[in-house]
């Protein structure tokens, strides 16, 4: 049994350390003990070293029904970035975002814009289909956005075109309707975001079509890209 008079000395001799390290801070002007600021998750990584990441995550329950992580694809120096919700059937099967009929439909408004699917680089917030197409989870959201963040900071593009309500109340951290949002450019994280309709709510409502086409002249004029080419 250790002796109650050598703990009690063990310990002072550690407040004494303790006193003396805080004197010293307080000498070089430091009047707050900060603790570290943690790094922000996969800051060092390369776009290669993401997918891997990505490919074998277990972040979240979504890794348990998938058949494959959706990672994104496209011009890794792409000026402008298109973002979606997560991955439905057809994309969790093919390992690509958009390939399905809103995909299609995407693909063609891409080429409108005078750009190809190579031109720009598309992702999700959520890179694992989630159960029968359901909303990701907040749990869901938090895991996996940093994969998101990490892919903007590497490709440095001029806009983001968040596609869809919830695409675009999760990147801005809102809770107002896309309707009141569209139209106009917010920021996200130091780049401009263009929020639009999902292409599958075009293929519901066709007449919105005019409203998004009205978003991408702007996406347009940011990127340069003269419309009557």
């Amino acid at each position: 049994m250790s002796d109650p008079n050598e703990i009690a000395q063990e310990y002072l001799q550690i407040v004494a350390i303790v006193r003396e390290y805080v004197e010293e801070q307080m000498q070089l002007g430091f009047t707050e003990l900060l603790e570290p600021e943690e790094k922000p998750p996969f800051s060092d990584f390369d776009m290669a070293q993401l997918r891997h990441e990505a490919m074998g995550c277990e972040r979240c329950e979504l890794h348990q029904g998938r058949h494959t992580v959706v990672f994104g694809t496209g011009n890794e120096n792409a000026e402008l970035v298109f973002v979606g919700e997560a991955p439905g059937a057809d994309e969790d099967q093919q390992g690509e975002p958009f390939v399905g009929r809103a995909g299609q439909l995407l693909t063609k408004i891409i080429e409108a814009m005078k750009l190809t699917r190579d031109d720009v680089y598309i992702a999700n917030v959520i890179k694992c289909r989630p159960p029968g197409n359901r909303n990701p989870k907040p749990i869901e959201i938090e895991s996996c956005e940093p994969f998101l963040l990490r892919q903007i900071e590497l490709i440095k593009p001029k806009v983001i075109c968040a596609l869809g309500g919830f695409a675009v109340q999760t990147l801005l951290r809102t809770d107002q309707r896309i309707s009141m949002l569209r139209g106009r450019f917010h920021d996200y994280h130091g780049t401009k975001i263009m929020p639009t309709y999902h292409p599958a709510y075009l293929l519901r409502n066709p007449h919105a079509k005019r409203d998004v086409w009205e978003d991408m002249k702007k996406i347009m004029v940011e990127l340069g890209i003269d419309e009557t080419v």
